[in-house]
């Protein structure tokens, strides 16, 4: 009886040991990921009956290396490799329309993008996904401000505030956290959620789920309401919303292999023009993740 006891608790303790898994990031020094980013992103706003659509349409291609292994943190090294803009407007037309590595020499906008290539930028990042850190943004901002061909002090300071929106070390560690923070930081097995949230233009608070696990990929899905607060000095835009999350990730490093991210927002924007005037805004949005094989 006693051997049967033996056995039965052994059973129990493997049987729970090898249902539950660690997710998270496994990497070594000098691992290299390449990701294609494909994202688009239309605007839409009804202004006194009339619809007005803003279109934008992004690639890039982004090369994530691992420099530094801390045991609980990871320093990686971020570099844009590629990064192709185009906004369009359904009542102006074309916009902008730039393509970084291509850039035109007479042409600021294309300078500025042309500047950011090949220019690392650290992130310190947790095991879950978590970006703690981010080294080097602001240098980034002020090459870019340069680059704009721009020569008196006020107006590059201007040029400055308005990058850092976008390409400051606080803005890209909530730009970067929403391709790779999807990780618990307890051991899961299949069927389990768990919860996490991030800041920044788009604030998002995160149900995930693991789907599936394989000899190769993880699969998990993830949904999140998510809010936005964008404040410029001509408008502000308050929408709320929801989005749902498909990720593939690779069993071995966690790092994510494909994800499909789609969202709806819906709320207002306000105009400095137009006073107090509220005007209904929706933005539904599209990005896809893929890791290209080196």
């Amino acid at each position: 009886m006693k051997k049967l006891s033996y056995l039965l608790i052994y059973l129990f303790i493997n049987t729970t040991l090898f249902g539950q898994s660690t997710m998270q990031y496994n990497l070594s020094l000098g691992d290299v990921f390449t990701i294609k980013q494909d994202a688009n992103q239309i605007i839409t706003q009804e202004i006194d009956g009339a619809t007005h659509e803003i279109t934008n349409t992004l690639q890039g291609i982004m090369e994530f290396r691992v420099k530094g292994d801390n045991n609980n943190t990871y320093a990686i090294d971020v570099m844009f490799k590629d990064l192709n803009l185009k906004i369009t407007s359904s009542i102006q037309g074309e916009l902008i329309d730039v393509n970084a590595k291509n850039f035109q020499k007479d042409d600021a906008q294309s300078k500025i993008f042309n500047s950011l290539l090949d220019v690392p930028i650290q992130i310190i990042l947790a095991r879950t996904g978590d970006v703690l850190e981010v080294n080097g943004g602001d240098s980034l901002v002020s090459k870019m401000a340069n680059a704009s061909g721009l020569e008196d002090e006020f107006s590059i300071n201007m040029m400055k505030k308005s990058l850092e929106k976008e390409f400051g070390s606080e803005a890209l560690a909530d730009s970067y956290e929403q391709l790779t923070f999807i990780y618990p930081a307890t051991p899961i097995e299949v069927g389990d959620s768990w919860k996490n949230e991030y800041a920044g233009k788009l604030q998002a608070q995160n149900t995930w789920t693991l789907n599936e696990i394989t000899e190769a990929s993880a699969n998990i899905e993830g949904k999140a309401l998510v809010v936005m607060d964008v404040v410029e000095p001509a408008s502000t835009m308050k929408l709320n919303g929801t989005q749902n999350s498909s990720v593939i990730t690779d069993i071995m490093t966690g790092f994510v292999k494909k994800m499909t991210v789609h969202g709806l927002a819906e709320g207002y924007t306000t105009m400095t023009q137009t006073g107090d005037q509220e005007i209904p805004t929706s933005i539904k949005s599209t990005i896809i993740y893929e890791l290209i094989e080196n």
